[in-house]
């Protein structure tokens, strides 16, 4: 893999200024910045598909828009545990007198049951952390909702070379460290220093997907995560 290109290919593009800015002004607006999730699958996808230049024309903004409105809606799917469990806290908090401040009139069962339901969530999200990503790359190339519950295929996409992967999604979370030094322009730079860094991820996942594809298919004990 090439990391560092994933940092710089954006600047080989000749109207990278214009793509750029367009995505940073569309990713400040509520519910129109789903245009950008799709930008950044498209991205993605072109990388996986060895394309010279990745990034495409802002000339699909309804299927950039649909794209993202699957993301967000595959993502609320995936995160339904952590849903359900900070609901039914919320619930025993409010029965039991728990608050914030650690206090309870409750027995110790059901702070032990708070505490086990904060462990599991915490533990969720993480493994969320692991997966969407992966998840996103397979959906970005397939192109179908189902994909994002493909296990398999999610599985083969981050066991085929997992210590890239691993890598990558490092690099991509540094990427937003060094976008949110876009702060320092008034806090309208940081729209388009985001929006640069979700193109590096894009640009690293892609990266991925060929060893992911050139794998083998999943055997028998491949089907589950």
């Amino acid at each position: 893999m090439d990391f560092a290109k994933a940092f710089t290919y954006v600047f080989d593009d000749e109207e990278w200024v214009k793509k750029v800015l367009i995505g940073g002004v569309l990713s400040l607006i509520p519910i129109v910045n789903l245009v950008t999730v799709g930008y950044w699958l498209k991205v993605l996808k072109n990388v996986a598909e060895g394309a010279a230049k990745p990034l495409p024309e802002w000339d699909d903004f309804g299927d950039y828009f649909v794209k993202g409105l699957m993301s967000m809606l595959a993502s609320l799917i995936w995160a339904i545990p952590i849903i359900l469990m900070g609901a039914a806290t919320a619930a025993i908090s409010a029965l039991t007198g728990y608050d914030s401040a650690g206090t309870t009139n409750a027995a110790g069962p059901f702070v032990m049951c708070l505490w086990g339901m904060s462990c599991l969530s915490g533990i969720w999200g993480l493994f969320l952390g692991l997966v969407l990503p992966a998840a996103h790359a397979v959906y970005a190339v397939k192109g179908d909702f189902a994909a994002f519950f493909r296990l398999d295929e999610i599985k083969n996409y981050i066991t085929a070379n997992l210590g890239n992967y691993i890598i990558a999604l490092l690099l991509f979370f540094a990427a937003q460290i060094i976008a949110s030094f876009g702060v320092v322009l008034c806090f309208v730079g940081v729209a388009f220093t985001e929006f640069w860094s979700m193109l590096v991820g894009g640009h690293l996942l892609g990266q991925l997907h060929p060893a992911s594809a050139n794998s083998g298919p999943a055997g028998p004990a491949d089907t589950a995560l």
